[in-house]
């Protein structure tokens, strides 16, 4: 059994030593990632846009997104690829949370 192989099945298993490091917040005690950490900062965004996270809770991770690099319209780009697959409820939803994550007001026209 490969290494990714062993480690899906100890977290379908809730192997707890395991699950606690992926929960774990923090560089220094996050289990290493393949992704790079712009990208790792990135995909948290979709995550925590994906479950209707807190404004609270999309700013921070926003704010470490902005730190490695990434840029509004990469952030942006992260609601619209979720799109599909969260469906147009949470996109909507998502979008003013994630605009004033960002530091932007938007106003309700209608």
């Amino acid at each position: 059994m490969n290494r990714i192989e062993q480690q899906l099945r100890r977290l379908a298993l809730n192997d707890e030593k395991l699950v606690g490091s992926v929960l774990a917040v923090g560089p220094e005690l996050s289990p290493p990632s393949s992704l790079d950490r712009k990208s790792e900062a990135l995909v948290r965004v979709g995550a925590l846009l994906a479950v209707g996270a807190s404004t609270a809770s999309l700013r921070w991770t926003v704010e470490l997104a902005q730190s490695t690099g990434a840029t509004d319209e990469e952030i942006l780009g992260v609601l619209v690829a979720i799109g599909p697959a969260v469906g147009l409820a949470c996109v909507v939803a998502g979008a003013p949370r994630l605009a004033l994550a960002m530091g932007y007001e938007i106003e309700d026209d209608g």
